[in-house]
């Protein structure tokens, strides 16, 4: 069986690209992650390699949307190989079923992990400069013009933190008991 694997960063980032990608590979199961892939602790990945079995194959539209660093990429391939089920990035041409796709795998691997560090390199250096300039402005803070209504509502116990949440916009919980802590404060 052909098994897919789409991940963006962010729940706002568009997935169809990968999907579409994954249609013309004939996938016919697709996982998709919109998380941050810093981490390979992601549920639609966790739920994937736990899915998997002898002779289906793991489908990629590149290794970034797999991993973000050579060693979760060549950690989850080694879960993959020992399950006997295949590994294939189309971008970058890979197929570990071969040894040459093996090696090209660790080789794209470290340079997909280093233009990623080049990228947060210029980013931070990009923002300091404007920083020093005064035109930095920080992200725009999270607000909603109900949310001390919805909180009293929840401090009533009227209502539990995830509905509370789910009321706001689908806050994040850090971001909602960080205000909570604010609001409580002020």
């Amino acid at each position: 069986m052909k098994i897919g694997y789409v991940r963006v960063s962010t729940e706002e980032q568009n997935t169809s690209r990968q999907e579409e990608t994954m249609k013309q590979l004939n996938v016919e199961k697709i996982y998709i992650d919109k998380i941050s892939g810093k981490s390979a602790d992601r549920p639609q990945l966790k739920e994937m390699m736990a899915f998997v079995r002898t002779g289906d194959t793991v489908v990629v539209e590149s290794i970034s949307r797999f991993a973000r660093n050579t060693k979760d990429l060549l950690d989850l391939v080694e879960q993959l190989s020992k399950k006997q089920v295949e590994f294939v990035s189309k971008k970058e041409s890979i197929d570990t079923t071969t040894p040459a796709g093996k090696f090209m795998l660790t080789v794209f691997a470290a340079v997909s992990e280093l233009e990623r560090d080049y990228i947060l390199q210029r980013q931070s250096e990009g923002i300091a400069i404007a920083k020093a300039k005064g035109v930095y402005k920080d992200r725009k803070p999270i607000s909603h013009p109900d949310f001390n209504k919805i909180i009293s509502i929840w401090k009533n116990g009227d209502i539990t933190a995830v509905e509370a949440m789910k009321r706001l916009g689908n806050m994040k919980p850090t971001t909602f008991y960080r205000k909570v802590k604010m609001l409580e404060k002020s």
